[in-house]
C-alpha cells in the first residue's frame, strides 16, 4: 500500500430533511466549449501546429413550416406574471483543492474544512415559477423560415424567433413594464414544432390569478420590455376566430392583466439563463460534498472540487430531488436518469482521480452486493466492520484495512485515503478482474483502408498515408516520456483483403493478398502487428508505397464484413485487445459476408415502415458485433461516401462496441482535407480504455433499468464496451423498486474495469448521492433540464427504431406536457386558466425540446439524406450534456462585437432570425458544423481581415485562403443579403478561440 496523505478537510453528507438542501439560484450559466476543457496533451502528445477544427464541407435544409393553429387554441383568459418565490442560497462549501497526481508513495491532499450546519435552501412554499402567457404549445402563425442541416449546402441555419407579424398593426408602450399581454407573443416553442396544447392533462380550472408576489428584482426577469414603434391594436385582428376577450390586446387592462410576461422574448431568454448562471456560479469553485446539490449549467466555466461525490463532468442527474416512491414519480413523469461520462478529461487545474494499490487483496468490498469502499460505508464496532450504505450488510474490516474510529465515529484516515474521502477514484485490478486469469498484453491500433476507385480519386487515401507517417508518434500513452506500448498494423482492400508485413528486419514490407473474403483468416502473424519505434523504416515505405501501387485502380467493389474480421482475427491471434480504424467510401456491394443492397426509399419516410431505414439490412452485422465486444475490439469507422451507403447498417459494428462513426459526404481534398485530419488526429490520440465492463449499483429503493448508447449488453446489468474513450457517455435510467428515505437519500455508483493504454487492468469508481424528497415542490425545485433533454434525445433517437416518427414525437410532447401539467396542478399557485405556468428550472424545456423535435432525425427536410438521419441518431446515442445541448441550441456569436485585442468572447445571441443584422457579421457552431452569416453591409475593415477585401460583393464564393494565418475558407453565395461560410479559421479575429475541437 501506499503511504499516507496529507490531512484533508471531511465531505459534508447533510442528511436530507424535510425542507431540502437547495442549490444556489436557479438562472445562472456561463457559457464554454462545447468540448468541455479537454486536458492538455503531454508534450509527446501536443495537437499538430496548424490543427483545426472540424468543420463541414456541406451546408443547410430546409425545415417543414410548422401546422396551423386553430384560433380556438388561443388562450381566453389574461395571462398572469408569477414571479418566482425568493431562494436563499446554500453557504458555500469548502474550497480546498486536493494534491496532485498520485506518485508511487502516497502523497498528501488537504483536508477540508470541518462541515457546518447547512440552513434550508428554501422558504416554505412551492418553488419558483416562470408564468409564460400562453397554453404549453399553443402555436402562433409563422412565415416559414429556412433552417440548414449540417450536412447539405443550402441556406443559413436561422431559427425563427418572434418577428412582429406582417401587418399586424404595432403595440403600444407599456407603462410602468406592466399592459394588456401580448396576444401574439407566444413560448419559443411556437415556431419550432407542433402543438403541445392537447397533450397531457388539462390545465384550466386552477382557481382565481394570483397576484403579483415576491421580491421585485425577482420579477423583472419575466416583464416584457417596452417595443418599441409598435403602435397599439390587436396582433391577431388578421386571425379567424373569437374576438379578443377582455385583458387581452385592444381592451383596457384587467385587474389581473397587469405584470404581464413575454415568454419568448423575456421570460425564456436562454442567453440570459446561461448568462446569470455564469455570472452567479463561475467565480466560485463547486464543491460536491453537499448531497442533492445541483451543479452549475453546463454552459458554465467553473472548478470542481472533489469532497465526496463525483464531479458533474463526471455525474450529471436529471434531477438531485428524486421522489421517494414510485407514485410520485409517475405523476410528475420527470425522468430519473444519470448521463455517465466515465472517462471524461478535465481542465488542467483539477486533479485527476487518484490511482490506488490495494496489493494482491484487492479493493475492499461489500460482500452482499459488491459495492467497493467508497465515503458512503459507514464503520462499527471500533472499526473492525462496515455497514454498506448500498445494501446494509455488515462486512469485516480485513487486518490489514483496520484503523481506529474517532470520536465522531470515522476511521482516523477518513481524510488520508481517497476511497474514503473523494467521489472518485481508481484502484489497480488483480488477477483475478482478468479474462482466463491472466494480465492483458499491450493494445494494438490496425488500419484498413480501402483502395477502391473513389477513395483514390477523391484523394483520401493519398491523405491517409501521409498523416500516419507523422501521427504515429501521437499514440496514446501515460507517460510522455515513456514509448507507447501501442502496437500498428496494416491492411487495405477493395473486393479482396491485402495484408502487410513490415517486420523491422525487412528491407522493404511484403503484402500477402487475401481473395478468399468468405472465410477470413490473417495469412501472417509475426510482422503484422509491430512497434512503431522498431519498424518505423519499413513502415513509412509502405505509406509511401500505398498510393502509388492503386493510383491507376478502376476497381469499383468494396467488401465491408471480411474487413471487420480481418481486424477482429489479427487481435484474436495476438491475443490483445485493441481497435480498428477503418477509412471506407462506398456501399459493400461485392459478394462476401455482409453485401448490402442499396434501399434508399424516401417513399417510406413519415409511414409506419419509416423504422425499418434505421435498422440494419441484415443480421451479419450483429453477429460481428457480438464477436468484436468479446474479445474487446473497437472500431471507428470514416466514411467518405458520394451516394447511400447504409451508415445504419455500417454502423452497427462502430456503436455496439464503443467506437465512433465519422462522416464526409462528397469528400474533396481540397476543401475537407483539414476537418477530417483534425478528427483523426484527436480520435489516435485521445485516451481510451479498451475490454471495459460497467456496471451501476444503487442503494436499495431504485435500480438501473435502463441504459442508452454505444455498447453491448449480454444482461440486464453489465455494460460491456470493447472500447471507452473520454468522449463517450452512457445514459442510465432509474426506477423505483421500494420506498425511499429523506434521511439517507440515494446511492449510485459507477464501477468500470478497463484496460488501459499502457496495458494495465484498473478499476475507476465514480460515487454519487443526491436526495429524496416526498413533495413535489421539491422534485421540480431542483432539476436540470440540460440533461434532461440529453436523455430525451436519447430515449427518442433509440425509439425510432421500433415506432414511427410521428409517434415518438407526440409520446416526447405528451411527456413534456404532463411535467409541467403536474408543477401547475400540485405547486404552482392558482393562476388564470390560460397562463403557461413552469418551474424556475425547467423553464427552458418548452424551447429545447422544440429543437429536439424539428431534428433532424425526427422531422427531417426534404434534403436531408438516409444516412444523414442514420448518422446522426448514433452520434446523439453518445454526447454528452454540454454537446447535446449546443448541438439540439446552437451558439450564435456576433463578430462585429468581437474585441480583438481581448481573448474573450462576445455575448452570443439568441438564435433567431430577427437577431441577425445586415450589418453584423455572426459565427454559429453546434459541435458539428460552423457557419459565418456575413450581412450585405457588414464593416468594411471586418471583411477585409477576413475575406481580403473591403466589400461585400467584391467576396469570391470560391475563394480560399492565401495567408498562413487563415484555414480553409468555403463560401455559398445564397443571395444578395447576405453569404453564408461553412467554415473559417482566422488568427487577426482570434476566432479560433472561439472553435472547439
Amino acid at each position: 500500500m501506499s503511504a499516507p496523505y496529507t490531512p484533508a478537510a471531511p465531505p459534508t453528507f447533510p442528511p436530507a430533511s424535510t425542507a431540502p438542501s437547495q442549490p444556489p439560484p436557479t438562472e445562472a450559466v456561463a457559457q464554454a466549449p462545447l468540448q468541455s476543457y479537454y486536458r492538455t496533451l503531454p508534450p509527446a502528445q501536443q495537437p499538430f501546429p496548424n490543427a483545426v477544427p472540424p468543420f463541414s464541407s456541406t451546408g443547410p435544409t430546409q425545415p417543414q413550416a410548422p401546422p396551423p393553429v386553430s384560433p380556438q387554441s388561443f388562450p381566453q383568459a389574461p395571462p398572469v406574471s408569477q414571479p418566482p418565490f425568493s431562494t436563499a442560497q446554500i453557504p458555500p462549501g469548502p474550497t480546498q483543492l486536493y494534491g496532485g497526481p498520485l506518485p508511487s508513495t502516497q502523497p498528501s491532499f488537504p483536508r477540508p474544512p470541518l462541515p457546518t450546519s447547512q440552513p434550508s435552501a428554501f422558504p416554505a412554499g412551492p418553488p419558483p415559477t416562470s408564468t409564460p402567457s400562453q397554453l404549453p404549445g399553443v402555436m402562433q402563425p409563422q412565415l416559414p423560415v429556412s433552417q440548414p442541416s449540417p450536412y447539405h449546402s443550402g441556406p443559413p441555419l436561422t431559427s425563427t424567433g418572434f418577428p412582429p407579424q406582417v401587418g399586424a398593426p404595432p403595440r403600444p408602450p407599456l407603462a410602468g413594464m406592466q399592459g394588456p399581454p401580448m396576444a401574439s407573443q407566444g413560448p419559443p416553442m411556437a415556431s419550432q414544432g407542433p402543438p403541445m396544447a392537447s397533450q397531457g392533462p388539462p390545465m384550466a380550472s386552477q382557481g382565481p390569478p394570483l397576484t403579483s408576489q415576491g421580491p421585485p428584482m425577482a420579477q423583472a426577469n419575466h416583464i416584457l420590455p417596452t417595443q418599441p414603434g409598435m403602435p397599439p391594436g390587436p396582433i391577431n385582428a388578421s386571425l379567424s376566430g373569437p374576438p379578443p376577450q377582455p385583458g387581452m390586446q385592444g381592451y383596457p387592462p384587467q385587474q389581473n392583466g397587469e405584470h404581464q410576461c413575454c415568454y419568448c422574448r423575456c421570460l425564456c431568454s436562454q442567453i440570459q439563463v446561461i448568462e446569470d448562471d455564469k455570472a452567479n456560479k463561475g467565480s466560485e469553485p463547486f464543491t460536491t460534498g453537499v448531497r442533492g446539490q445541483a451543479p452549475p449549467l453546463v454552459t458554465t466555466k467553473f472548478q470542481v472540487k472533489d469532497q465526496g461525490n463525483a464531479s458533474p463532468r463526471y455525474i450529471r442527474c436529471t434531477a438531485y430531488n428524486i421522489p421517494c416512491n414510485s407514485d410520485m414519480a409517475k405523476q410528475s413523469q420527470v425522468p430519473l436518469a444519470a448521463v455517465i461520462k466515465p472517462l471524461a478529461p478535465l481542465p488542467l487545474d483539477e486533479t485527476p482521480p487518484y490511482l490506488l494499490d490495494h496489493g494482491e487483496s484487492g479493493p475492499i468490498r461489500c460482500n452482499r452486493c459488491k459495492a467497493y469502499m467508497c465515503p458512503y460505508m459507514q464503520f462499527i464496532e471500533g472499526g473492525r466492520r462496515f455497514q454498506c450504505g448500498f445494501c446494509s450488510c455488515v462486512t469485516e474490516v480485513p487486518p490489514h484495512y483496520f484503523q481506529h474510529l474517532d470520536h465522531t465515529g470515522k476511521r482516523v484516515d477518513c481524510y488520508d485515503r481517497p476511497e474514503l474521502s473523494m467521489g472518485s477514484y481508481e484502484f489497480t485490478a488483480t488477477v483475478d478482474y482478468c479474462k482466463n486469469n491472466k494480465f492483458p498484453q499491450p493494445p494494438a491500433f490496425i488500419f484498413l483502408i480501402d483502395v477502391s476507385y473513389n477513395a483514390v480519386k477523391n484523394g483520401m487515401v493519398g491523405i491517409v498515408c501521409q498523416e500516419l507517417k507523422t501521427l504515429l508518434d501521437y499514440l496514446p500513452r501515460e507517460n510522455p516520456d515513456v514509448e507507447s506500448n501501442i502496437r500498428v498494423g496494416f491492411v487495405t482492400y477493395n473486393k479482396v483483403l491485402h495484408f502487410y508485413n513490415v517486420k523491422a528486419s525487412l528491407a522493404q514490407p511484403q503484402m500477402m493478398v487475401v481473395s478468399d473474403v468468405a472465410d477470413m483468416f490473417v495469412p501472417l502473424l509475426d510482422g503484422f502487428l509491430v512497434s512503431v519505434s522498431e519498424s518505423r523504416v519499413v513502415i513509412e515505405s509502405l505509406l509511401d508505397q500505398i498510393p502509388e501501387m492503386f493510383a491507376d485502380t478502376r476497381e469499383t467493389e468494396t467488401v465491408f464484413g471480411p474487413v471487420i474480421q480481418a481486424g477482429l482475427e489479427a487481435l484474436k491471434a495476438a491475443d490483445c485487445a485493441g481497435k480498428l480504424f477503418v477509412f471506407h467510401s462506398s456501399l459493400s456491394i461485392a459478394e462476401a459476408p455482409g453485401k448490402l443492397k442499396n434501399r434508399e426509399d424516401k417513399k417510406l419516410v413519415g409511414t409506419d415502415k419509416e423504422k425499418s431505414l434505421f435498422q440494419s439490412q441484415v443480421s451479419f452485422y450483429n453477429t460481428l458485433a457480438k464477436e468484436c465486444v468479446a474479445q474487446g475490439c473497437c472500431v471507428d469507422l470514416f466514411l467518405f461516401p458520394n451516394q447511400y451507403v447504409d451508415v445504419a447498417t455500417l454502423g452497427v459494428v462502430p456503436t455496439s462496441t464503443g467506437g465512433s462513426i465519422y462522416k464526409y459526404t462528397y469528400f474533396q481534398a481540397p476543401s475537407d482535407q483539414e476537418r477530417f485530419l483534425n478528427d483523426l488526429r484527436r480520435d489516435v490520440q485521445k485516451q481510451v480504455g479498451f475490454d471495459a465492463v460497467m456496471r451501476v449499483r444503487t442503494s436499495t429503493g431504485i435500480r438501473a433499468t435502463d441504459f442508452f448508447g454505444s455498447f453491448y449488453m449480454s444482461n440486464t446489468t453489465d455494460v460491456e464496451l470493447a472500447g471507452l474513450d473520454c468522449d463517450k457517455t452512457v445514459t442510465v435510467e432509474f426506477r423505483h423498486d421500494d420506498k425511499l428515505s429523506e434521511e439517507t437519500g440515494a446511492l449510485m455508483q459507477c464501477a468500470v474495469l478497463y484496460t488501459s493504454c499502457s496495458g494495465q487492468r484498473r478499476l475507476r469508481i465514480h460515487n454519487m448521492a443526491v436526495n429524496c424528497c416526498s413533495q413535489l415542490a421539491d422534485l421540480y425545485r431542483n432539476c436540470e433540464t440540460d440533461t434532461i433533454i440529453n436523455f430525451f434525445a436519447k430515449y427518442a433517437y433509440r425509439s425510432v427504431l421500433s415506432s414511427p416518427t410521428k409517434n415518438v414525437r407526440d409520446s416526447l410532447m405528451n411527456q413534456c406536457a404532463q411535467i409541467l401539467a403536474c408543477y401547475r396542478k400540485n405547486c404552482a399557485s392558482p393562476s388564470s386558466a390560460g397562463q403557461l405556468i413552469l418551474p424556475e428550472c425547467m423553464k427552458l424545456l418548452p424551447v429545447y425540446l422544440n429543437c429536439m423535435l424539428k431534428s433532424d432525425v425526427l422531422q427531417p427536410g426534404a434534403d436531408v439524406s438516409l444516412d444523414d438521419r442514420a448518422y446522426l441518431r448514433q452520434l446523439v446515442s453518445t454526447m454528452d450534456v454540454a454537446e447535446s445541448h449546443v448541438f439540439f441550441y446552437p451558439r450564435l456569436l456576433p463578430l462585429q462585437k468581437l474585441d480583438v485585442e481581448s481573448m474573450t468572447l462576445p455575448v452570443a445571441v439568441r438564435d433567431s432570425e430577427e437577431r441577425l443584422s445586415r450589418g453584423g457579421v455572426y459565427l454559429l457552431e453546434n459541435g458539428l458544423n460552423i457557419f459565418l452569416w456575413v450581412g450585405v453591409n457588414a464593416q468594411q475593415e471586418l471583411l477585409q481581415n477576413i475575406f481580403g477585401t473591403p466589400a461585400f460583393s467584391q467576396i469570391d464564393p470560391s475563394m480560399r485562403a492565401k495567408s498562413s494565418t487563415c484555414g480553409i475558407v468555403t463560401l455559398k453565395a445564397i443571395n444578395t443579403e447576405y453569404l453564408v461560410i461553412t467554415f473559417i479559421t482566422c488568427t487577426e479575429l482570434k476566432i479560433l478561440k472561439m472553435m472547439s475541437s
